[in-house]
């Protein structure tokens, strides 16, 4: 009789833990990003973030810019020539893989191969996505380094120079890419301007605490990132059947014992979702990587913890995103049937006291996110983007809510993608309708 008391008592507050942990885990993470922000800025040094050389022609390494393209025609031509008229760097190529474009892609990258001797064009009869586009693009690359850059992404003058400062010392010997810090373009409406905040306490923030705490990172940037091609080669090349082939070949890499490395100088800009629509189909392909890497490396965690412990703060924490994520839509859920059962039966008294549970909650999450944001906008471009800390409340509001939606949303998708039943094929943004928001806003 006894045991059974100790043991229910057991189970009662091992539940108790579990949701306090779920509820607070938002305001725990948002803590332990600030702080791991902190301590990337002051007690790691970061010589290249700083104070980068400039390499002369003899000794540059050759890069090749590789850029996946389907249905690309309004954007390949301005991303080609900026690339050769102002990027500082001597020794580079690029190379254009047309996967299964049916609009004048390839008509443009050809007319433009004749005015420029280092462009090149691979066409892929049949769109099989990005990441089979860029397998088949390693062997036709000649650099020793490869750059993924979008079709719509413009890295600044000096990216390729800064990038190649974290491959040359003896100490990068084990470094397998480095990605750059992203800025948002196209800011001319609401949405835009709060993914600039967004995206500032992702890169400004959580990448920072990552490379901190030991030398991790959940995922690159797949819209500029810098790989050495060995380490590509090593891992096989790209997963072609994920949803986000920039999240896999970073857990890939990870998991060979490869060091990823953040740069947070390199700046560069691309343009993002600019309806509801478009955002959340993004951030259901963003959520479903997530978990395909998840599951693709749960076992791996849980037969060889020792082998894999410095890798364990990524699988913990994503262990964690994803539990919270389901924690969240279903008590969601049941508050939601709450109140709607309080007012029904005139319980104005638990309907008010259930409101001002969520008050606390709500506050408490609010204040810690506010804390991570001021400290992405201040750290990150040297606080350039801290007007923007007014669409702050917007992004936690809506986006924060958007996250666990997804991952949800998509949990079953991924597990079929595990089961082998997963496509990397991808379909081409509405760039004609971002290149007429531009031309309005006069930018």
């Amino acid at each position: 009789m006894i045991s059974q008391v100790l043991e229910s008592t057991f189970w009662a507050t091992v539940a108790n833990d579990a949701i306090l942990i779920m509820c607070l885990y938002p305001v725990i993470g948002s803590f332990f990003w600030f702080f791991g922000s902190l301590s990337y800025r002051w007690l790691r040094p970061n010589d290249e973030d700083y104070n980068w050389q400039v390499l002369p022609k003899a000794k540059q390494p050759l890069v090749t810019i590789m850029i996946p393209a389907h249905n690309e025609e309004v954007m390949i031509e301005s991303t080609i020539r900026y690339l050769f008229d102002e990027i500082n760097y001597d020794n580079f190529e690029v190379l254009v893989m047309n996967d299964g474009s049916t609009d004048t892609t390839a008509d443009i990258v050809m007319r433009l191969e004749q005015e420029y001797p280092r462009l090149r064009l691979i066409t892929i009869e049949k769109n099989k996505g990005k990441a089979h586009a860029f397998n088949i693009g390693m062997y036709f690359a000649k650099g020793e380094y490869i750059l993924s850059n979008d079709a719509d992404t413009i890295p600044e003058p000096d990216a390729l120079m800064k990038y190649m400062n974290y491959f040359i010392h003896d100490r990068d010997m084990n470094t397998s890419a480095v990605t750059a810090n992203m800025d948002v373009q196209n800011r001319t409406k609401l949405i835009c301007k709060s993914q600039t905040v967004e995206f500032s306490s992702i890169v400004g923030v959580i990448k920072r605490s990552q490379a901190a705490v030991n030398d991790s990172m959940y995922a690159y940037s797949g819209a500029n990132t810098m790989y050495r091609k060995s380490f590509l080669v090593a891992v096989g090349g790209f997963r072609q059947n994920r949803a986000t082939e920039d999240i896999s070949i970073a857990w890939d890499h990870q998991m060979i014992g490869a060091v990823p490395r953040f740069a947070p100088n390199i700046v560069f800009h691309m343009n993002v979702p600019e309806t509801v629509g478009d955002l959340f189909k993004q951030r259901k392909r963003w959520a479903q990587g997530g978990t395909e890497v998840w599951l693709t490396n749960i076992k791996k965690f849980l037969l060889h913890p020792w082998r894999h412990r410095y890798q364990m703060s990524m699988f913990v924490d994503s262990t964690l995103s994803i539990l919270w994520s389901f924690f969240f839509v279903i008590t969601s859920i049941i508050f939601a049937l709450d109140c709607v059962y309080f007012v029904m039966t005139g319980n104005w008294e638990r309907f008010g006291h259930a409101l001002d549970m969520s008050a606390i909650f709500i506050t408490f999450e609010m204040a810690a996110g506010s804390l991570q944001l001021l400290a992405a906008l201040l750290l990150d471009h040297h606080a350039a983007k801290l007007k923007y800390l007014g669409f702050a409340p917007l992004y936690m509001l809506f986006y924060w809510m958007v996250n666990p939606i997804t991952i949800v949303w998509t949990f079953i998708p991924a597990m079929k993608t595990i089961l082998g039943y997963g496509s990397g094929t991808w379909i081409s943004p509405k760039r004609k309708a971002m290149l007429k928001s531009k031309e309005d806003s006069g930018a």
